[in-house]
């Protein structure tokens, strides 16, 4: 039997190329969106909630970064598992059954009385959502064609997107028909169904899959780590990454309010520009990158420019340097998003083998350093005492210049380390 015959059969008979590509996207692309877009609203839904957990749990800063940290930290610790989880029993099984743990978290964070509860509550969902962005690339290997990779990427980071929008001025008009506990009752129902779409619309696929033994899989991991190059990119990537994370995710918010002093529902308006910034961002810089690309302009390239744009206007935020609050967050939001083509561009200084380790990597990195900083920006603001309910402004400088210091710091390496290697004798 040729080599030809044993393709073409292939072709005919794997679900990939005889289903119609209109029905591949409904029952792939849509429920894996769906995931993430819970897991982007997750993720930065505190932002406006904060005002209520501190009132009705008599939080103080330190308490509400750690509070909110602990998604970031769960999720890192359960990613380079996830990798070798994926390859062996495959995105659509391995997504819903963590989304069950999401489900579970966001009910005990509504039902919670305490601070610990919540942390529990907000930990589960750390861990049960950490599937959703690595699950998704994972499935579009699978089910489609090479060529459509970069664009249904992009798709699905816009997706995520979408949730962090609907995580603003749509939870903040929510809010005025119930409060944040029937809030999270409900994101624990919704993430159910979307277990459900998953596991019961997506297709499993049937083809024929290469596993490496684990002990093989972390020697590639071992790889990765020990990689000089990696050490170049990874720093710069991961503080910037972290920052954007930590800052959009939950101190933009007190920032607008006790800094800008914005009224709440104002507040909540400008988060949504943010946002609106950020889905913009993930499909123009990467698809800039894509461009630039057949000019001889590397995505590592296009990244660090973007990066170090974004560090920036961090410095124009904390020095004052500010015309409008809403012009200067919009640019947070947009060249924020740097960071996410610096995962292809990485990739491409490895075998392909290893991509979705190099992934997983950079990712527990930054998601690391998020819970770091989300946390330790709250302590920091924390050291200056609360005003009628309020922050101290000092105290978001203090912070964000901190935050400031390390990706300058980051950057400088990239340079720097970038110099002596075309230097070294």
């Amino acid at each position: 039997m040729s080599h030809r015959f044993i393709a073409n059969y292939t072709r005919m008979t794997d679900p990939k190329f005889t289903e119609p590509r209109l029905a591949i996207t409904l029952r792939v692309f849509l429920p894996f969106a769906c995931g993430y877009f819970l897991s982007y609203l997750y993720r930065t839904v505190n932002a406006v909630i904060s005002p209520d957990l501190v009132s009705d749990l008599s939080l103080d800063a330190t308490d509400l970064g750690l509070l909110t940290s602990m998604y970031f930290l769960t999720f890192a610790a359960f990613q380079l598992p996830l990798g070798m989880l994926l390859d062996r029993f495959g995105p659509r099984r391995v997504e819903a059954v963590l989304l069950l743990f999401a489900a579970a978290g966001a009910a005990c964070f509504a039902l919670s009385a305490r601070l610990e509860g919540l942390i529990v509550g907000r930990a589960l969902i750390g861990f049960g959502v950490s599937a959703c962005l690595m699950a998704s690339f994972k499935a579009f290997v699978v089910w489609f064609p090479p060529q459509r990779w970069p664009a249904v990427n992009g798709w699905v980071m816009a997706a995520g997107g979408l949730g962090a929008l609907t995580a603003t001025a749509p939870v903040e008009l929510a809010l005025g028909f119930t409060d944040w506990r029937g809030l999270f009752l409900g994101l624990s129902l919704a993430t159910l169904a979307v277990a459900a779409l998953i596991f019961l619309v997506v297709p499993e696929h049937t083809g024929p899959v290469q596993r490496e033994s684990f002990r093989a899989q972390w020697r590639g991991v071992g790889e990765v780590f020990a990689n000089r190059y990696f050490w170049r990119v990874a720093p710069i990537t991961t503080f910037s990454q972290a920052a954007y994370l930590s800052i959009q995710g939950l101190w933009a918010g007190p920032w607008l309010r006790d800094v800008a002093g914005l009224e709440r529902a104002v507040a909540a308006n400008h988060l949504l520009a943010i946002a609106a910034a950020m889905v913009a961002g993930y499909l123009i810089m990467g698809n800039l990158a894509y461009r630039l690309a057949r000019f001889g302009i590397q995505p590592i390239t296009v990244a660090v420019t973007g990066m170090a744009i974004f560090v920036l206007i961090q410095a124009a935020i904390i020095l004052g340097f500010i015309v409008s609050p809403l012009v200067i967050w919009i640019a947070f939001g947009f060249f924020g998003t740097s960071g996410i083509v610096a995962y292809a561009g990485l990739s491409q200084a490895f075998p392909t083998h290893l991509a979705g380790r190099v992934n997983t990597g950079i990712n527990l990195l930054v998601f690391v350093v998020a819970f770091a900083g989300q946390w330790g920006i709250g302590a920091i603001i924390n050291l200056w005492s609360v005003e009628a309910g309020s922050y101290h402004p000092s105290g978001f400088q203090a912070a964000f210049g901190l935050v400031f210091m390390l990706q300058a710091g980051a950057l400088a390496w990239y340079l720097l380390s970038g110099y002596l290697a075309r230097h070294r004798p």
